[in-house]
């Protein structure tokens, strides 16, 4: 691939007034950077796709497109979910863009990494992962978590890349793959490895966020978390199974130990057994039909067809067709 190639850099955003300069700023400049040595062409785009932002986040981005002619935004009609406007970015570039990367506005994940993963690019990788080489910049509890949830995706034989969030480069080809997907349970880390084609991983230390507040606070990262187990994986209901055979086989035992007690004389009448065993058995239960209705949940939705995102207003499309036209 000696060619100069269009790179579209998706970056969805949501209440990010706060980072959008500063995140232009910086991607505008690796963007002309990759334009001046000769890897990308003069009409790769930066497209910010407002996911239903309360701020002046589109504000920001409508001034930033009239003003640079690298930067475009797409406008969500509501707010879709992280997942669902990282999408409709790609939906949207996917089209006549030779390679797209996505990133979060938060200027958290390394823009220097990006040359690299043009480089791994060029060198025939269809999809590049951004992966942290640590995580020191995240709580005791996150790490901990973030290492449980890995293993037990693994466990669950979900492939994930470790430590890779949705900072990813991926071919015209690999996003076409992806879009083939129609799922509207959107889980894009679970998805991305089953493209296939050849992968690279391109190593970055993560920062602080620049300024505001994370969008995934404990509750957003808990229903990710369950997001990406039950889409992925039928392994929680045979589990359920499983627990449910092991109660039988010890409510089998604790009859024949009470047969047995009974005729040793040695029965002790009380309500504290009886009781934990109602409360136990209550709580497995209600779990299990929990995890049975997350399913259920998934289906009916799924079924439905709903849209997956609605655009509002396209200005990367609007400022293809000029382009096109000259």
């Amino acid at each position: 691939m000696s060619d100069l190639f269009k790179l579209s850099i998706v970056v969805p955003c949501y209440n990010e007034e706060e980072v959008l300069h500063e995140t232009t700023k910086e991607l505008t400049k690796i963007v002309d950077d990759l334009v001046k040595a000769g890897k990308v062409t003069e009409t790769s785009k930066i497209v910010f796709v407002d996911d239903g932002s309360k701020d002046k986040t589109w504000q920001l981005i409508d001034e930033f497109s009239q003003k640079y002619q690298t930067v475009s935004g797409v406008k969500l009609s509501r707010n879709f979910g992280h997942q669902g406007a990282l999408l409709a970015g790609v939906t949207s570039v996917s089209k006549d863009s030779d390679a797209v990367i996505t990133i979060d506005a938060d200027l958290q994940d390394d823009v220097n990494a990006i040359p690299k993963m043009v480089d791994e690019y060029l060198n025939g990788a269809e999809v590049v992962y951004g992966v942290r080489n640590n995580r020191d910049t995240d709580t005791a509890f996150k790490r901990g978590t973030a290492e449980m949830f890995y293993k037990f995706m693994g466990f669950l034989g979900v492939k994930l890349v470790p430590d890779s969030a949705d900072y990813r480069l991926m071919s015209k080809r690999a996003c076409e793959v992806l879009l083939s997907y129609r799922e509207r349970n959107l889980f894009l880390r679970g998805i991305v490895p089953l493209v296939g084609f050849k992968s690279a991983k391109v190593y970055y230390a993560r920062k602080e966020r620049f300024a505001g507040e994370s969008k995934y606070p404990l509750r957003k990262m808990i229903k990710f978390a369950m997001d990406g187990i039950t889409s992925f994986s039928i392994v929680p209901i045979k589990l359920i199974m499983g627990l449910g055979f092991f109660i039988v086989l010890i409510s089998i035992l604790l009859l024949i130990y009470s047969f047995v007690q009974k005729i040793n004389g040695n029965v002790v009448s009380g309500w504290s057994s009886l009781m934990i065993s109602i409360w136990a058995l209550g709580g497995v239960q209600l779990i299990s039909i929990s995890v049975i209705g997350e399913y259920v949940g998934k289906i009916f939705s799924e079924v439905k067809q709903r849209p997956r995102f609605t655009i509002e207003r396209d200005i990367y499309t609007e400022k293809t067709q000029e382009e096109n036209k000259r």
